[in-house]
């Protein structure tokens, strides 16, 4: 098996950031835990994803500081895992993911789960903005990239 190529001393934020996430199955965790799972067996029913590998990622996301573990029950011996800071911060990637498949990975008259607010029940969207508050798309932003040395 080929060695993962670690990104945390890169240049590039988004390359630090996929280095801090992990993988595919990672950001399904954090979905999940959005959506309040934070006990292993309940994060291992909705995924279907074997035990092992459920083990390694829970804990690779606890050691970047993704999640933290909580102990719960009687004698606390039990953990539930809960987004830290960090990982509450991944919310709008989740919003962002979910937009794009809503745009392009279901035909227009196809069913899939909607992110709505609990008050309102009406759709989340997440618009991109200039940080005066301007709508801003791709073609009018450029990347200033740190000289290496």
């Amino acid at each position: 098996m080929v060695a993962r190529t670690r990104l945390k001393g890169d240049y590039c934020p988004s390359a630090r950031s996929l280095d801090a996430i992990g993988d595919w199955w990672s950001l399904l965790i954090v979905r999940d835990a959005f959506d309040g799972v934070c006990r292993f067996s309940d994060f291992q029913k909705s995924l279907g994803i074997a035990k092992n590998i459920l083990t390694d990622r829970l804990k690779t996301l606890v050691e970047r500081g993704i999640f933290e573990t909580v102990p719960v029950g009687e004698g606390k011996v039990r953990v539930e895992y809960q987004l830290t800071a960090m990982g509450r911060d991944l919310f709008p990637v989740m919003v962002a993911l979910r937009q794009f498949g809503e745009r392009h990975l279901f035909t227009p008259d196809e069913q899939h789960s909607q992110l709505v607010e609990k008050q309102t029940g009406l759709p989340v969207r997440l618009d991109i903005r200039t940080q005066d508050g301007r709508p801003i798309d791709a073609a009018e932003t450029v990347i200033l990239k740190v000289a290496e040395d």
